[in-house]
């Protein structure tokens, strides 16, 4: 087998492994709960109304947390996202400044796009059931340990600490963009949604570039870490947004919004041109 083929076979197998954790963990934990309450084992396999209204939530709960710790342990153990000190060693609180920076950046001007195909491509809308899932989440006592903390390390690990490094092996440093765009493509693919998986898409192409700059997944964890919390936070202090648009926070004023939108960029910009000086490839 060449290392070519090598490289693809172990992305698709990182991918593989990923899905099969997530999905094994979620109907164990559905086993588990129906059968400690009696609910018949037949169910467990359906969208029941006793389990969607009793224990969808904590079924959805359990699953994420469980599935994320043990997709980071598996991972970490059979070295598919190896471990190393050897970035952080550098210091590269700079860096890590900018990361924040950038993503606080992309979080407007993300949500307005999404927001603008979503209106003119109504056959694409958000799934209202992935929706009120990652609403249940955050709204949950343990919401921010799992949407904050778990899925940034799993999400990174597994996209570009095992599947983009992998692809990286297969094409020179001339033609880095290429398991780039590969590896984002996987990531948004995975959303099951195209709106969802658009943003996930040109998250992902920033995220692998980062990566490819440092050989290192943190300052993809920094990004994907702030981006999550500032939507944790805003559920929490502001939950009138949960099921609200970009609008309803500038309280109908379109030129406020264009405004909002306008600084974001101010900031996203001038962040990435920072990176881009600060952000030094790691041989």
């Amino acid at each position: 087998m060449s290392n070519t083929t090598k490289a693809w076979v172990d992305a698709i197998f990182y991918l593989i492994a990923f899905i099969f954790i997530q999905m094994a963990t979620m109907y164990i934990i559905k086993f588990a709960v129906n059968t400690a309450t009696g609910i018949p084992l037949a169910h467990t396999w359906g969208e029941t109304a006793a389990v969607k209204e009793q224990w969808n939530t904590s079924v959805l709960i359990l699953s994420t947390a469980l599935s994320a710790v043990i997709t980071i342990g598996i991972f970490l153990w059979r070295k598919w996202a190896p471990f190393s000190r050897e970035y952080i060693r550098t210091r590269p609180w700079g860096v890590l400044f900018w990361v924040v920076f950038l993503t606080i950046g992309t979080i407007l001007p993300s949500e307005w796009v999404v927001e603008k195909l979503e209106f003119y491509f109504p056959i694409f809308h958000v799934d209202e059931s992935d929706f009120h899932n990652l609403i249940t989440l955050m709204k949950s006592p343990f919401g921010y340990l799992i949407v904050g903390i778990l899925a940034p390390i799993c999400e990174e690990m597994v996209f570009r600490g095992a599947i983009l490094r992998s692809l990286m092996k297969s094409f020179s440093n001339k033609m880095h963009w290429w398991p780039i765009i590969f590896s984002a493509l996987i990531f948004a693919l995975v959303h099951l949604n195209f709106l969802q998986g658009f943003h996930a898409f040109f998250m992902g192409l920033l995220l692998g570039w980062m990566y490819y700059r440092t050989n290192s997944i943190l300052p993809g964890i920094v990004f994907h870490w702030m981006n999550n919390t500032v939507s944790f936070l805003m559920i929490k202090l502001m939950p009138q947004m949960a099921d609200g648009k970009l609008i309803d926070l500038f309280h109908g004023d379109d030129r406020l919004m264009a405004g909002g939108v306008f600084f974001s960029l101010c900031i996203f910009i001038p962040s990435l041109l920072q990176l881009f000086v600060k952000l030094k490839k790691q041989i």
